[in-house]
């Protein structure tokens, strides 16, 4: 059965607990850990910045897996891998040079990916996929989370997972961002996703593990059935 990653987001949290909150999320069994690092004017909200992935690094071996929403991206590549990022995640919308920004991420060894908002077309992200390992669909306007999922973006995933094939990069994780619980997930393996980032599907309930063990086999099911 194909291997589906499973990554809560940090945002849903309870902060006031986070040492806490990874140990149970990597007790549960999750793949990696989704940080969300946004500056109020690419989306609008404010969250964390480089301190608070640097202090959590020192506590965990998890993949720091960082979805940065923040105009020119370029400007933090280099803090954002001493604050200890395994992969940076940056929105198409917000880089003056796309591929400027994939050579500094993965310059410091870090996986790079590309996402776009619901808005956007998913032709603009088709050309990069040579160069990336991860592309990722927002199934929800970026900035806050429990929003309902948007389940027209699965046309963009299954563009991207054909693409991707034609593009010479079997191995892109394709990952889905927002309204992702056990229910929704089934759609997002169905168009060819491997990757699904959950806030309060997980971190809003009491098991973390049964959920990320839900979300991940609705996930699979969803992919065989394609």
């Amino acid at each position: 059965m194909k291997k589906i990653l499973v990554s809560p987001s940090l945002l849903a949290a309870d902060f006031s607990r986070l040492g806490e909150e990874l140990d149970r999320i990597e007790a549960a069994g999750a793949d990696m850990l989704h940080l969300d690092v946004m500056d109020g004017i690419l989306v609008p909200n404010i969250s964390f910045g480089m301190p608070v992935i640097a202090s959590l690094r020192k506590t965990s071996r998890m993949f720091f897996a960082v979805h940065i929403m923040i105009v020119d991206p370029i400007r933090y590549i280099d803090a954002l891998a001493k604050a200890g990022a395994d992969g940076v995640t940056f929105h198409i919308e917000a880089a003056r040079d796309v591929g400027a920004v994939i050579d500094a991420i993965k310059g410091h060894g870090m996986k790079a990916g590309l996402t776009l908002k619901p808005g956007t077309p998913v032709s603009d992200l088709l050309p990069w996929l040579p160069r990336l390992d991860l592309a990722l669909v927002m199934s929800v306007e970026p900035g806050f989370g429990v929003q309902s999922f948007i389940a027209g973006m699965m046309d963009k995933v299954s563009a991207i997972r054909s693409q991707s094939l034609r593009a010479g990069n079997p191995d892109l994780i394709v990952q889905v961002d927002g309204g992702v619980d056990r229910t929704t997930a089934t759609a997002c393996g169905a168009a060819g996703a491997d990757c699904l980032v959950a806030g309060s599907a997980v971190f809003g309930k009491a098991d973390y593990a049964a959920e990320v063990t839900a979300i991940r086999a609705a996930a699979a099911a969803g992919w065989e059935n394609r």
